[in-house]
């Protein structure tokens, strides 16, 4: 679990950078939404109960707090470059108010639940790299102080285009074969009994396999244990409740499956890097001073 902080300054980007050598295969949750460009790579995306297929030229966006792995294959020519664009969704709202279309299609990536979160073949057009290296050399060159500025006018450019290229497909599905079809069924049924005690024999049996079955199945496609799953799951859930509820650390650990309040503060800081109560008390984005 990783915890992106946005509060000074609400958009970090990096284009075209090569990840071959220091890629990690985490779950990842963080509070902005997140633009991911697939330039280079292969692998696979696991996002809302589902797993998709990543391809160069492939988009992806993830929403705040949305939980999220990215599988890589990284091999000795097979590198995996990427741009990435991570920003705080409510200011770029802002910029988008006065363009009626666009921004029902950004609020739509943004709240819509069920919209599919992919985009294919924006690389296969030498306009789309020309439009990536034209941002870069741009935010490269900008002045500091118009760093926000030039942010904001890129990213309304990049959801125009995704826009302008039919939006998220709707013919778009996720990477099957029998193994990822069991993933997913479990994952949907952790969505639905995350809150509650976890017993591997029960999850078995509503998928009427072998709890042995079902662990190997899962770690295939997804790359992880059930329970590190799970856990990232809570842990996500946990994160959401502590900034839009009102109910206190003690009752939010209970409410994902955590009773135990030491043993859900000693998990939370370990995956968060913080404690509830210090992810709590955070300012809520915008709230601070940017640069």
């Amino acid at each position: 679990m990783n915890y992106m902080n946005l509060n000074q300054h609400p958009a970090r980007f990096s284009f075209y950078k090569d990840r071959s050598r220091e890629f990690e295969e985490i779950y990842h949750a963080h509070q902005g939404m997140e633009i991911l460009c697939v330039h280079k790579g292969q692998g696979k995306v696991v996002v809302e109960q589902q797993i998709f297929d990543i391809q160069p030229g492939t988009v992806f966006y993830f929403k705040p707090f949305q939980l999220h792995r990215i599988r890589i294959q990284v091999a000795p020519g097979q590198p995996y470059v990427r741009s990435l664009f991570v920003f705080e969704p409510s200011v770029l709202a802002e910029k988008l108010a006065p363009f009626a279309g666009l921004s029902a299609f950004f609020r739509a990536m943004w709240k819509e639940h069920g919209a599919v979160q992919v985009f294919r073949g924006l690389d296969g057009s030498g306009d789309w790299d020309a439009f990536l290296r034209s941002g870069e050399a741009l935010l490269d060159s900008g002045a500091p102080d118009n760093r926000l500025e030039e942010q904001m006018l890129f990213l309304v450019s990049l959801v125009h285009r995704l826009k302008r290229s039919g939006g998220a497909a709707s013919a778009e599905r996720p990477a099957r074969g029998r193994a990822a079809e069991l993933a997913e069924q479990v994952m949907e049924w952790l969505e639905a009994h995350y809150m509650e005690p976890f017993e591997l024999d029960k999850l078995a049996g509503a998928v009427h396999l072998s709890p042995n079955h079902v662990s190997a199945a899962f770690r295939q496609s997804v790359g992880s244990s059930i329970t590190e799953y799970l856990t990232a799951r809570r842990i996500r859930q946990a994160c959401w409740l502590l900034k839009t509820s009102p109910l206190s650390v003690q009752e939010i650990g209970r409410a994902v499956g955590l009773g135990n309040f030491s043993y859900f503060c000693q998990l939370f800081k370990r995956h968060v890097g913080m404690t509830p109560y210090q992810f709590k008390k955070l300012p809520a984005p915008g709230s601070e001073q940017r640069d």
